[in-house]
């Protein structure tokens, strides 16, 4: 009988995997192929299934094996992984931490603002039992369902692993250090408890969330839902790899991701500071980039409140306690509900938006509840038009749902410069923003960066431009010199309610706020002004 597969946490197939079927009457043993099937000399029923490898943690779960119904396994590494749960909490909620070890570890709190600072150490982790550190992962697909890690075994309450927020809102990190010496480290947002000042950060998690692969599945690797067989070779099945036209989202539905799973592409290494450049593919527009923004407003001295943008979908805070909110790196995915909370605030009641990434608020997600999250890709593709009913072309996702961000942001990524990063040139000198900056039109600026996946500029990565659904009054500042006029436009606009967009329509800009003047003049000029005005 073909029972199923067996994989890891990356969906990737596991071979030579040992099974032991216990039923009613006998006990059979089997073993995975190379391609993660099993196979075994069994009825149809209910049994009970231990499963193990070398490098794997071994597991029991009882199943109703069904002819025709193929099962999946899932087998959890030898590793140092871990994420708190929630992701996002306010001073002095709590959130626990989770964290998967096969050996004692010990765990501790920092806070990375202008400098990684040691807020406290948590404790050291270890247990009685064998292993008992060590996560057990669900069978099936749990990119939809979440890996609920700590749901077995940590019942008793001396076994909790709860940790409350610090007074201090921020972006914080987990260090986990196993006794071997592996080090792992995972974010943690902490929002204020109630508002301080009347600046307003938001982190990307939801965008944090479309590229987190862990399970087997992202918005970007099998967006729709998992494939019926697990991976073998990446580039020789996968369609990014297999087509040469792959178009990401082919689709009309798509299953949900869920937040509960640890997030290995936000891993930051211990010794990566600040101004070091960003080490990581991922880095580059995810947690290690907001960073930096972060650490840069605390030098300056500009004080903010942080939040992330599940906090903000789901009401955990009122936009009209501030004057400016800043979005910034790689702000993809948004809610409708967000969308038009934003939309208002800027519009009707004179809100103050600075919007300092790229490619942002082009895909409209839909959340189930707290955890899963739908990315509503509407069968779509970044280089071949679409249209509308009347005939126009769809500026993005999120204008095929609902309209094109070029509304509200006065800019919208286009395919053009993506992956390419270069410095921008003025356009309007006598713009207030340039201020203090010396720069005259047709000067070049924003040519230092950070940002080692696409260097050679603030302009970079993915880019935004204006486009026929712009508000009339927008104002282009700065042009960036990407190739095929693949350029970043910095543009400014002005609602007739009293509110104002600044928008630097790129993913590198953060990566550069720190080693270019004239970025960080010109973001310290538009935040100031903005704020104070």
């Amino acid at each position: 009988m073909h029972i199923g597969y067996v994989s890891n946490e990356r969906y990737v197939a596991l071979g030579d995997v040992l099974f032991e079927f216990r039923g009613q009457n006998d006990v059979v043993t089997a073993r995975s192929s190379i391609s993660g099937a099993v196979y075994a000399d069994i009825k149809p029923g209910r049994y009970e299934v231990i499963l193990g490898r070398e490098g794997y943690g071994s597991k029991i779960v009882t199943v109703d094996l069904q002819a025709g119904k193929l099962y999946q396994f899932r087998l959890l590494s030898d590793c140092l992984l871990g994420y708190a749960w929630p992701k996002c909490v306010k001073s002095g909620e709590s959130a626990e931490f989770r964290v998967h070890s096969i050996e004692e570890y010990e765990l501790e709190l920092w806070r990375y603002g202008a400098e990684k600072e040691f807020i406290r150490r948590i404790g050291t982790f270890d247990e009685h039992g064998p292993r008992a550190t060590a996560q057990i992962s669900p069978d099936g697909d749990y990119t939809q369902t979440g890996v609920e890690w700590n749901k077995h075994g940590y019942q008793s309450h001396t076994l909790s692993q709860l940790v409350e927020g610090p007074e201090r809102c921020g972006l914080y990190y987990f260090h986990a250090r196993s006794k071997s010496g592996d080090f792992f480290a995972f974010p943690w947002i902490v929002a204020p408890a109630k508002p301080r000042g009347n600046v307003a950060v938001l982190v990307s998690d939801i965008n944090w969330n479309a590229y987190n692969s862990f399970g087997g599945r992202s918005n970007y690797i099998n967006a729709d839902q998992l494939p019926s067989t697990p991976i073998i070779n990446s580039r020789l099945e996968l369609k990014r790899y297999t087509e040469q036209e792959f178009r990401t989202y082919d689709s009309e539905t798509y299953q949900p991701l869920s937040l509960d799973r640890p997030d290995p592409y936000n891993h930051i290494d211990e010794h990566e500071q600040l101004t070091d450049p960003i080490a990581g593919r991922q880095g580059c527009h995810m947690a290690a980039a907001e960073w930096r923004l972060l650490g840069w407003m605390e030098r300056k001295g500009i004080e903010f409140d942080l939040y992330s943008e599940t906090q903000f979908h789901f009401d955990r805070f009122s936009l009209d306690d501030y004057k400016v909110l800043v979005i910034s790196t790689h702000p993809e995915y948004w809610s409708k509900h967000m969308y038009q909370r934003l939309k208002s605030w800027v519009f009707d009641r004179g809100g103050k938006l600075m919007y300092l990434g790229g490619n942002g608020l082009n895909c409209e997600v839909e959340f189930l509840d707290d955890h899963r999250i739908v990315y509503q890709n509407t069968n779509w593709s970044h280089v071949d038009p679409e249209y509308a009913p009347d005939g126009r072309e769809y500026e993005s996702r999120f204008d095929k749902r609902h309209e094109s961000e070029a509304n509200l942001l006065g800019v919208v990524f286009t395919y053009p410069g993506i992956m390419t990063a270069a410095p921008y040139e003025v356009k309007d000198a006598d713009h207030w923003c340039f201020a203090g900056t010396g720069l005259k039109n047709g000067d070049r600026f924003g040519e230092k960066s950070l940002h080692q996946r696409v260097p050679g500029g603030a302009s970079g990565h993915e880019t935004d431009k204006v486009s026929p659904q712009s508000p009339p009054n927008v104002q282009v500042l700065a042009k960036g010199l990407n190739p095929d006029d693949g350029g970043a436009e910095i543009v400014i606009h002005q609602p007739s309610g009293g509110g104002a967009v600044f928008s630097v329509g790129s993913i590198c800009w953060p990566a550069s706020i720190l080693v270019d003047d004239a970025v960080s003049k010109i973001t310290e000029n538009v935040l100031k002004r903005f704020r104070d005005s």
